[in-house]
């Protein structure tokens, strides 16, 4: 039985270069794979992302747990037993500036909601935790918020130490571990202790400040979006550009864009509900002119420059009018629409003729007795499924024709 490997970023996640010697190797998604006898590579799990890097200058494209070994899946394969292996700092400062940032926020919560933390994620470009707090205001976050930083600002230390099974009692972990036999504990300064087998930085001003973004409710719980130390920087770069750039645009403080863009708004919402209602009633004038000149009582048209909302509205305008049938296409771009309206005294079903035009125009339809749509994306046929359905729709009104 092989022994397990020797995590050295365990005993030090600052260590950047480490030699280690192939006791196996392996296939792992159809790429060559080593097992090493001690590693500086995190393997993905808890909720943090592998290490990048590369051994022997060769990119490592994954890094897995596998019963105690560590498995890195290599671009190429490599032929030597002795190896040197380099992990991208970049990555791993982040990935502990996130994991302990993370340590803290969930702290935060519990001490001022006693919620616990349900999952944690790291991704690539923020990360999340999911609370069991099935209600939470804008104030209660920035408390968390103002909590979390509190500690970073105080620069805590935060060190990393092993126990027996049997000592776990002894401290004050923020959740029980799962694992058996030796617990790893993460230890916030007097604030957090976490049985955590990630990476995490020495002391919680390096993580330079911890800032939630956004949250959503999932399940009976809320997901909270946050981001830490460099993440937390970048985010603030482009949101105070943003902010910079609509300031001079509306020639106001920074501070004033809020009230000036919600009377914007209000604005754009007024003139949007004015525009509708002029086009309502240019489209009424619209269908009024169809009636009149239509010559039966089946009027059939192809547009090119409506909207399908358009095309519904003049359809039930003409049959408001009087007793027509329409059967209006519209045709787009990339697809086509087709509506079909009738008045009450026909007595149609609509609803019947969408076998007959939806194969012609690859389409599939719906709606009620009286007005149909279907939508397709063959527009060349969009003429053709106009007088297929005519006919059935004659049939359907003078059945002796």
């Amino acid at each position: 039985m092989k022994k397990e490997t020797k995590r050295l970023y365990l005993e030090d996640p600052y260590q950047v270069k480490f030699d280690a010697r192939v006791i196996e190797k392996v296939f792992r998604e159809k790429k060559p794979a080593l097992i090493l006898d001690q590693t500086c590579f995190y393997p993905e799990s808890g909720g943090q992302p592998y290490d990048k890097g590369t051994i022997n200058g060769i990119n490592v494209i994954n890094v897995l747990e596998d019963n105690g070994k560590i498995v890195h899946i290599l671009e190429k394969d490599i032929t030597i037993q002795s190896v040197s292996g380099k992990i991208d700092w970049e990555t791993r400062f982040d990935h502990m500036q996130q994991h302990s940032g993370q340590h803290i926020l969930s702290q935060s919560f519990n001490e001022l909601f006693g919620a616990e933390t349900l999952s944690f994620h790291l991704g690539e470009v923020l990360s999340t935790v999911e609370i069991d707090l099935g209600k939470i205001s804008d104030e209660d976050v920035k408390n968390v918020e103002k909590r979390s930083n509190e500690i970073v600002f105080q620069n805590r230390e935060i060190k990393s130490y092993s126990v027996l099974e049997e000592q776990v009692k002894n401290i004050p972990l923020r959740r029980l571990p799962k694992k058996k036999g030796e617990i790893r504990v993460i230890e916030v300064s007097d604030f957090d202790f976490s049985a955590c087998g990630g990476t995490h930085v020495r002391r919680a001003g390096e993580i330079g400040l911890i800032k939630i973004l956004s949250w959503e409710k999932i399940r009976n719980n809320n997901r909270f979006e946050f981001v830490c130390g460099k993440r937390a920087f970048e985010d603030y770069v482009w949101k105070n550009r943003i902010l910079r750039e609509l300031s001079n645009r509306f020639t106001v403080h920074e501070r004033e864009i809020l009230p000036v863009v919600e009377k914007l708004s209000s604005d754009l919402k007024s003139q949007k509900r004015k525009t509708k209602k002029m086009q309502e009633k240019i489209v009424r004038y619209e269908a009024q002119g169809i009636v009149q000149e239509a010559k039966e009582k089946i009027i059939k048209k192809v547009f090119t420059d409506k909207t399908q909302d358009e095309l519904r509205f003049l359809a039930l305008s003409i049959i408001r009018e009087g007793d027509f049938i329409v059967l209006f296409g519209v045709r787009g771009e990339k697809r086509g629409h087709l509506v079909l309206a009738c008045s009450e005294n026909f007595n149609i079903d609509m609803r019947e003729l969408i076998p007959v035009a939806s194969s012609l125009i690859k389409g599939k339809g719906g709606g009620r007795e009286s007005l149909v749509e279907i939508a397709g994306e063959d527009t060349k046929n969009i003429e053709l499924a106009l007088d297929k359905l005519y006919k059935s729709v004659r049939k359907k009104i003078e059945p002796d024709l």
